[in-house]
């Protein structure tokens, strides 16, 4: 399976009071992320992160991401320090990028486009660094935790309309 996600934001002392996350200190956010992601992410499966990966001031990138399954890429994020982004135990890191599952052409950024290549042919635009607060616009979506219930999702699950706890990130189109 390939998962996408974005802005898990670990050991960022600012998250819970800024995305008002449902957590009672850092260390249960943290913790609450983490047992979601391995909860949905087998240790053979892939995963694109959006950026915004924790706060390396607080942590060890590279023994945080032995705890997550899954073979790990990541897209930089605002908040992704070098310390992040020379982890090694990334597959790879980049600014941008652009893969196909299943002849679908998804186009993956930290930041939400207005136009990307191949719009016009129906790709698709899987960003994070939103939180969720974006109107949906059509095969667009917002990978963040923060609008898919703190965890991982297949482009089945965006696709499917599932957004989770907020209104955000959709884009299919059809409202709500």
């Amino acid at each position: 399976m390939i998962y996408f996600t974005s802005d898990t934001h670990f050991s960022d002392p600012r998250v819970l009071a800024i995305d008002r996350r449902p957590f009672s200190s850092r260390a249960e956010h943290d913790e609450a992320l983490i047992d979601l992601w391995n909860a949905t992410v087998l240790p053979d499966d892939e995963l694109w992160h959006l950026g915004d990966f924790m706060w390396a001031r607080q942590g060890e990138p590279d023994m945080l991401l032995r705890r997550l399954n899954g073979r790990k890429h990541l897209i930089i994020g605002n908040n992704d320090p070098d310390t992040v982004t020379r982890a090694t135990g990334w597959a790879s890191v980049q600014h941008y990028a652009e893969i196909r599952i299943d002849g679908q052409m998804l186009v993956l950024c930290h930041y939400p486009f207005r136009t990307w290549n191949q719009m016009g042919r129906k790709s698709m635009n899987l960003h994070g660094h939103s939180h969720g607060r974006l109107k949906p616009m059509p095969r667009q979506f917002d990978v963040g935790v923060d609008a898919r219930e703190f965890r991982p999702a297949t482009l089945e699950d965006l696709t499917a309309g599932r957004r989770g706890k907020t209104s955000g990130g959709g884009g299919d189109g059809q409202g709500g």
